[in-house]
């Protein structure tokens, strides 16, 4: 983990490596993301169990990876909240190698069009922004394993990502559900 406590890629694999479970980190942070981008509600708490069916036979998630999920459920919230925009893909390091960064990318968003579609009915009516975001993410996810390792495709590769970046930011403007305030205003002046 980083110094300020969120969790990297590498961290959450190697959790997940020692748990002997079949995910990819970055399809896990990319369903919990769709999740909420499509409006789960914040105070609902059977992500876990969703995630128990999908990634793991409908067994239990160990409680080392639980808790993990757990941080990981919280920090994607609070950064698709945060008005400075930090949200941001978990996805490896940029010293890795791009077909490994490639393929991660198209985990994260089969992973969100997974979770977006696990929370969204089909009589929901999505905008055709939101419609669009999710083909491209489809089409995403199908890209290649042949990429070259030259600077074009190193480019190519960043305004990807930062595209997925921004339509998750989209879609949770247009879908999501913040969490109601605790704080209800009963100060008199």
């Amino acid at each position: 983990m980083t110094d300020n406590n969120l969790l990297d890629f590498a961290s959450l694999q190697a959790i997940i490596t020692t748990e002997d479970v079949k995910i990819h980190g970055c399809e896990l942070h990319g369903v919990l993301t769709g999740l909420i981008c499509a409006g789960y509600s914040f105070e609902n708490s059977d992500y876990l169990s969703m995630l128990n069916d999908v990634f793991n036979n409908g067994e239990a998630l160990t409680s080392k990876l639980r808790m993990t999920v757990k941080l990981m459920f919280g920090q994607v919230w609070q950064s698709l909240l945060d008005d400075n925009y930090s949200f941001n893909l978990l996805l490896p390091d940029d010293d890795d190698s791009l077909v490994e960064r490639g393929h991660a990318l198209g985990a994260w968003v089969q992973g969100f069009n997974l979770g977006f579609g696990l929370q969204q009915s089909k009589s929901a009516k999505l905008s055709e922004d939101v419609k669009e975001v999710l083909t491209d993410f489809a089409e995403i996810a199908n890209l290649s394993d042949e990429i070259e390792e030259d600077e074009t495709t190193e480019q190519a590769y960043f305004e990807i990502a930062e595209y997925v970046r921004i339509s998750a930011l989209l879609c949770f403007t247009e879908l999501g559900t913040p969490p109601e305030s605790k704080e209800k205003s009963d100060t008199i002046h």
